[in-house]
């Protein structure tokens, strides 16, 4: 074996037995089988029933909430959701760690909030996890992905495809890969 070799990734020494997903193995595969049936599926598209489901999990849900079809949440008992949220079609709430959204929130379809990550710089490529924070009235346009550890602040949004690897400022629009600053955001009224 060369020097190379000693210093690639080696998967077979990966381990995350020091994770905790917050719930005990049944209620994960019960879960499981509730967000196949009735999250991440086209059959079934009542809103209200999937928030009485959320808050059964342990998600703390608030009012007028929409849920589209399609949607993939991790963890419901890491999340947690205020009033008149939309989350669209294709959302993937990839909550290993907390996500915690705030109120007037727009998820468009497709977007990627992601609280898990490896550490690319350890040979076993060891989990890295770290809670998201989105605040009232942001915007997460469709295929978006807000990077673990985020702080979305109040009223940002985030442009159709732009991935964000570091918190906002506040009324910010931000666009690319990585997302930048581009302009203040205005409302007419």
């Amino acid at each position: 074996m060369g020097d190379q070799d000693k210093k690639s990734v080696n998967l077979a020494s990966y381990n995350c037995d020091w994770y905790d997903p917050g719930a005990s193995l049944y209620k994960r595969i019960i879960w499981y089988i509730t967000s196949a049936v009735f999250f991440n599926s086209s059959l079934l598209s009542c809103s209200k029933l999937k928030c009485i489901l959320l808050r059964l999990f342990g998600a703390k849900v608030g009012t007028n909430v929409v849920i589209k079809p399609l949607v993939r949440i991790k963890y419901p008992w890491n999340l947690i959701v205020g009033d008149n949220v939309w989350i669209g079609e294709g959302v993937w709430i990839d909550n290993l760690a907390a996500v915690d959204i705030g109120n007037h929130v727009c998820i468009s379809q497709d977007a990627y909030i992601l609280t898990g990550n490896h550490d690319y710089k350890d040979r076993s490529f060891g989990l890295l996890v770290n809670g998201i924070t989105i605040n009232d009235g942001v915007w997460l346009c469709a295929r978006t992905v807000t990077c673990p550890g985020v702080t979305v602040a109040t009223n940002t949004i985030l442009t159709t495809g732009s991935i964000l690897p570091q918190s906002t400022e506040a009324n910010g629009i931000y666009r690319g890969n990585p997302a930048k600053y581009i302009r203040v955001r205005k409302f007419n009224k």
